[in-house]
């Protein structure tokens, strides 16, 4: 005998129907497979297996993730030394390791800050693969992202930020020696756009930087004629000064540089030297800082030091009002740039401008002095 015909054919798993007699409706139901509880998912058949459907990809994904971890807990216990890390655990781990370096004053914040902010994108952008199975395809295609919407400085912070991520995964044993797959990938490359400053820009920005505020003209003076960088010039102070020389502990860098400028040093092409700038800083205003305000402005107390980005704000007002000339597919001239002319006016003096720089190359590169060095270079006039 024939069996009777089904009058519901339910292809999708774990969905079942029942007809209530009472009002010979139909009411489908979902069996968790998991743990066997039963879902009422109401009378409309449509909507019924599109729900189904969805609850069977949500189990199948815990079922996956569960066999992972098991597999996991498997391997170590067959290998305790085994390299199980997964991507999304070592960015947990790689954000405390930054955060012991920043403790022992071997890293910036700031750059540490970057840095997590780097492995956070790659583990939020990326399958969460054993990270000795990683490898350098998605790291290519964020990097290529980043570099076609004209954000190259961008992809070239990530990329060193992920190959100082997986040297550490190295060193925990968490990756086979040698192990670095952002290494494989191309380095961005990024034509500087910044224009250079030109003496004669420069004595059109000082001009207009008189009429605004002093402490943006002695920051402008100091960043020529001592050629340091905008945060090293905001925390010179006049106990910096002994023995005839200014004192100047380099804040960028894996090491501290330490370079002692003779108070005699002169730029000839403005025709003042580092005593001549530190003299007019000197104003009526009681400051242990020589870049300070002699003026009260907003929160900020007479005496007070003067922070990195008012410097960038003022030079960058005092540029726009001079009118300086940009040329095409160029950026104005920042704060910055005074270090390059610093270099190239010194240069053409005969002054050892590598050590004035602090770099340990002639060319201006990112390569600096080894850390162990504590010793002041001093620069010979």
């Amino acid at each position: 005998m024939a069996a009777r015909p089904r009058k519901y054919n339910i292809s999708t798993p774990n969905l079942y129907c029942k007809l209530d007699k009472r009002n010979n409706k139909t009411y489908w139901q979902y069996r968790q497979p998991i743990t066997g509880e039963f879902i009422g998912f109401g009378t409309d058949s449509d909507a019924a297996h599109a729900a189904a459907l969805e609850m069977n990809r949500i189990t199948a994904e815990q079922l996956t993730s569960q066999s992972f971890a098991l597999i996991d807990i498997a391997k170590q216990k067959a290998e305790p030394n085994a390299q199980n890390m997964r991507l999304k655990q070592w960015v947990k781990e790689y954000k405390a390791i930054l955060d012991r370096r920043v403790q022992r004053k071997e890293l910036a914040a700031s750059t540490a800050r970057g840095r997590k902010a780097c492995a956070e994108l790659l583990s939020a952008r990326s399958q969460n693969i054993l990270l000795k199975e990683f490898g350098a395809r998605e790291m290519a295609a964020l990097i290529n992202e980043y570099v076609d919407a004209n954000k190259t400085r961008m992809a070239q912070v990530m990329r060193a930020a992920w190959i100082d991520m997986f040297k550490e995964a190295q060193f925990a044993g968490e990756v086979p020696p040698g192990f670095n797959p952002a290494l494989a990938t191309r380095k961005p490359l990024d034509e500087v756009s910044r224009q250079r400053l030109t003496l004669e820009n420069w004595w059109a920005i000082y001009h207009e930087a008189e009429r605004r505020s002093p402490y943006i003209c002695n920051a402008m003076l100091l960043a020529v004629v001592t050629g340091q960088r905008r945060g090293d010039i905001v925390k010179m102070k006049f106990s910096d000064i002994w023995d005839d020389m200014l004192h100047v502990v380099q804040g960028k860098g894996k090491g501290k540089i330490r370079i002692a400028i003779p108070l005699s040093l002169r730029c000839d092409a403005i025709n003042m030297s580092v005593r001549d700038v530190i003299n007019k800083c000197r104003d009526r205003v009681l400051s242990k800082h020589l870049v300070h305000n002699s003026t009260v402005v907003g929160g900020s107390a007479l005496g007070s030091p003067v922070a990195e980005g008012s410097l960038t704000q003022r030079f960058a007002e005092a540029r726009d009002c001079a009118k300086i000339k940009i040329e095409k597919d160029k950026t104005p001239p920042t704060f910055h740039e005074q270090r390059s002319l610093s270099e190239r006016l010194y240069k053409a003096q005969g002054i050892n401008t590598q050590e004035l720089l602090g770099h340990s190359s002639a060319k201006m590169t990112e390569l600096y002095h080894d850390e162990r060095r504590e010793k002041w270079i001093v620069i010979a006039v």
